[in-house]
């Protein structure tokens, strides 16, 4: 209750209306600068100087805050059903590593395990890749269609000319 009386007092609300418009404008992000400064009746200049002043910038973050406020607590129980039932382990972790990090117990840049589980991921990810290339270009090992080829090959041509097909000459 104390955050928002405090935004009641805050840049936002001391906008005249054109400005508070064009912030909200701004925020839904469906219209260009030139449509916005069209509907609040200045030019694209004037919504240009706006943008650039700081009590301007303040109240875009403020109205910011306001507008998400309410789409906090379903993002943290998304977050939370990720948490317990995402298939894959890194979705797990990360949603974890969000949830912990929301609330005060890390930081988003400091999380070494994330980090490492990260670069596991990315390097069995690049594994199994070159496992499926060379499996398909035959390197590092006999493709099962060629070796399945020779072996019928093999059955087609008498044992006597196999022998001398593999004497050097």
């Amino acid at each position: 209750m104390t955050v928002y009386k405090s935004l009641q007092n805050g840049a936002f609300q001391s906008l005249d209306e054109r400005r508070k418009k064009a912030v909200i404008m701004l925020f839904e992000d469906e219209l260009t600068d030139e449509e916005i400064a069209k509907t609040v009746n200045r030019s694209r200049q004037t919504l240009a100087n706006w943008k650039k002043n700081q009590t301007f910038i303040k109240a875009q973050q403020e109205y910011r805050h306001i507008a998400l406020d309410g789409y906090v607590p379903d993002a943290v129980k998304q977050l939370h059903q990720l948490s317990l039932n995402a298939k894959s382990e890194m979705v797990r972790l990360q949603a974890n590593t969000t949830i912990l990090t929301m609330a005060g117990f890390g930081s988003p840049d400091g999380n070494d395990e994330l980090r490492k589980a990260q670069i596991r991921k990315a390097n069995a990810d690049a594994r199994i890749v070159e496992h499926k290339a060379n499996e398909l270009e035959g390197v590092g090992h006999v493709n099962p269609l060629l070796k399945a080829l020779t072996k019928g090959a093999a059955q087609l041509v008498p044992k006597e000319e196999e022998n001398d097909a593999n004497t050097i000459k």
